[in-house]
């Protein structure tokens, strides 16, 4: 019998919510299938800092290292925000990115035709949509030194440095020409390569690793044009790979095609375990009432799935059943429509739980 060690990081807010849906499903999983998932549950993020004082303690790190896979909630919320920047939430996500070298963030939106009307564009536009944003984790502002406010001159100054090396930039590229070349064949780099020079050298490397993939048509655009045109001709898009900045804004932007966060999955990818979490924040003013949406996290429980456990078949099966939970009207808050059911986290759980089983009879 397979078996796979997963750890479990439900975060602050919402977090463990969402996660205790898609724990749920991954037990009727391994009653269905014979696998089994051992689950480790671990602190990260404010949680973490309340129980032990650090965002990420060392021993769920090594946790995390020694996994097949990382589920993830989410972390952060006002309560943290007064923290000193070195132990707030984030630094916790943070630190588990470079801690288990994360360096490829893989952000799919889907727009659903049930929920097409759901977007804040037009149908005609976002009907269709299927796409990928590959981010770089591991370099950039939220990485480079120096950085930090310090006094100059009798004022305060904020200092951001935004780096990447070669390798950097070589190794995201690859990532994204191989996702493209299992899909539609066209990759788009997106820099700002006319006015900062570290991404002039991104789009020469690109460029360079481009000449390995004949079979993908390669497009650079600047990142303000391209933020243009994923509202102006969003279904024009296959695969895009970018910086950490900017894939960090374009990823949430892009969300709102599918009409919202809640609908999102995301996977970090690099040379060790990957990390599975929804693309939505922790949502403290929701959290503890049964109102969040648990889709994104189910949906990145089948990223896990399909990229770390070789479960494409279970993978395929849990999409459809989001789909169906979909097309037969279930909706929670954030995706409400006129006529739909509204249902709270539990539910919409529970009904693509009953999907499942269903298309695993």
């Amino acid at each position: 019998m397979k078996q796979f060690k997963i750890t479990v990081l439900p975060g602050d807010g919402i977090g463990p919510e969402v996660v205790a849906e898609a724990l749920k499903l991954l037990d009727v999983l391994a009653d269905c299938t014979g696998v089994g998932f051992e689950k480790t549950e671990g602190l990260i993020g404010g949680a973490a800092y309340d129980q032990t004082g650090n965002p990420l303690p060392p021993e769920v790190l090594e946790m995390a290292k020694a996994s097949d896979a990382v589920l993830l909630g989410a972390v952060g919320g006002p309560k943290w925000e007064p923290l000193d920047y070195s132990v707030r939430p984030e630094r916790g996500l943070l630190g588990l990115r470079s801690g288990l070298g994360l360096f490829a963030n893989l952000r799919p939106v889907v727009v659903y035709e049930d929920l097409i009307d759901g977007s804040p564009l037009k149908p005609h536009l976002v009907r269709g949509v299927d796409l990928v944003i590959v981010r770089e984790l591991a370099g950039d502002a939220y990485f480079g030194q120096p950085r930090g406010v310090r006094i100059e001159g009798g004022q305060r100054i904020g200092i951001n440095t935004m780096v990447y090396t070669e390798e950097q930039i070589r190794r995201i590229a690859k990532t994204g020409f191989e996702l493209a070349r299992g899909r539609r064949k066209k990759l788009l780099s997106v820099d700002k390569a006319n006015v900062l020079e570290m991404t002039e050298l991104w789009r020469d490397v690109v460029t360079e690793v481009g000449r390995d993939y004949k079979d993908v048509a390669l497009q650079h655009m600047y990142v303000d044009n391209c933020a243009m045109q994923l509202i102006r001709n969003p279904r024009d898009f296959d695969v895009i790979v970018t910086t950490n900045m900017f894939g960090d804004i374009l990823s949430d932007e892009a969300s709102m095609l599918a009409g919202s966060l809640g609908m999102l999955p995301s996977a970090s990818q690099g040379e060790q375990t990957s990390v599975y979490e929804p693309s939505h924040g922790s949502a403290p003013d929701i959290a503890g009432k049964n109102l969040a949406n648990p889709l994104a996290t189910i949906l990145s429980l089948a990223m896990m799935l399909r990229h770390s456990l070789g479960m494409a078949k279970e993978a395929k099966i849990v999409e459809e059943a989001v789909r169906l939970t979909l097309k037969a009207g279930y909706r929670t808050e954030d995706i409400r429509q006129e006529g739909a059911k509204v249902v709270g986290t539990v539910e919409m759980g529970a009904q693509v739980i009953a999907q499942v089983r269903a298309l695993l009879a």
